[in-house]
């Protein structure tokens, strides 16, 4: 399959801007044949959260409504997270838009990040996000959630072989961004497609490096720290053989994991 990655900054709050943004870069990633594009998180109002109940939208709002237009225009699955409301919450979710017209999920965001207020404005997602898509299945996890082990191991072991990573992820923890997305990638022996935006707002500046990471951890294509449209073709049939040549998951032995007594 062959994979755009959309790095791109974001202008706080406007959503009409944003999706002015990012739509050029839909129509280039047909052009290249990609099958699937992902955009950043939040990418349409970035981490303007004091705005959350003004900004939030419902599954068939706006940018629903547009991301889901481009993904039937130009015969190619989107994702990329942005304010949901569902019901009086507002969420950090992850729809999945298909050229069918299709709505998969959304995964909403479980791990609320402190430090950028969201566990303040936002409500927290309560299930992981797996879905099976016509290359396989795959996982959906959003910025902080890489910070959490456990919940990749759980797409992975439900049969996910491609995890797509919507993020802002900002300074100073670059060397964090490069080292997780490539420790998730090899003890769960998937690939990681992990998105991250550039450019700055009120309070941060964002660290880009968006990667393409394969099952042995190789990196197949990353960025720097500008705007840039990735694109790579990967071998999901490397999961496989890799799982076949180092076999972690028959080897677990989650009976000798508890700690008796504590």
């Amino acid at each position: 399959m062959i994979l755009s990655l959309a790095q791109i900054d974001i202008t706080l709050g406007d959503r009409a801007a944003n999706l002015e943004r990012a739509r050029p870069l839909a129509a280039e990633a047909a052009r290249r044949g990609s099958d699937l594009l992902v955009l950043p998180e939040l990418c349409t109002t970035g981490y303007d959260l004091e705005r959350a109940a003004e900004l939030g939208e419902p599954l068939d709002g706006y940018t629903a409504r547009t991301l889901c237009g481009w993904a039937q225009a130009h015969k190619l699955w989107i994702t990329g997270s942005f304010l949901l409301r569902q019901g009086d919450q507002v969420r950090n979710a992850a729809p999945l838009f298909g050229p069918g017209g299709e709505i998969l999920g959304p995964y909403a965001k479980i791990h609320r990040f402190g430090p950028m207020a969201e566990d303040r404005w936002l409500a927290a997602g309560d299930a992981p996000g797996l879905f099976d898509l016509p290359w396989g299945r795959a996982g959906l996890a959003i910025c902080y959630d890489l910070r959490f082990p456990e919940l990749f191991r759980t797409l992975a072991l439900a049969g996910a072989t491609l995890i797509l990573l919507p993020s802002e992820w900002p300074h100073p923890r670059l060397a964090h961004w490069r080292t997780l997305i490539r420790a998730r990638a090899i003890e769960n022996q998937c690939f990681v497609a992990a998105v991250n935006r550039v450019g700055s707002d009120r309070s941060n500046t964002f660290c880009g490096h968006s990667a393409l990471i394969d099952p042995w951890g190789e990196t197949v294509i990353e960025a720097g720290e500008g705007e840039a449209l990735l694109t790579a073709t990967i071998d999901l049939a490397q999961v496989e053989d890799i799982r076949r040549r180092i076999p972690v998951f028959a080897d677990r032995r989650p009976a000798c994991y508890d700690l008796i007594g504590y």
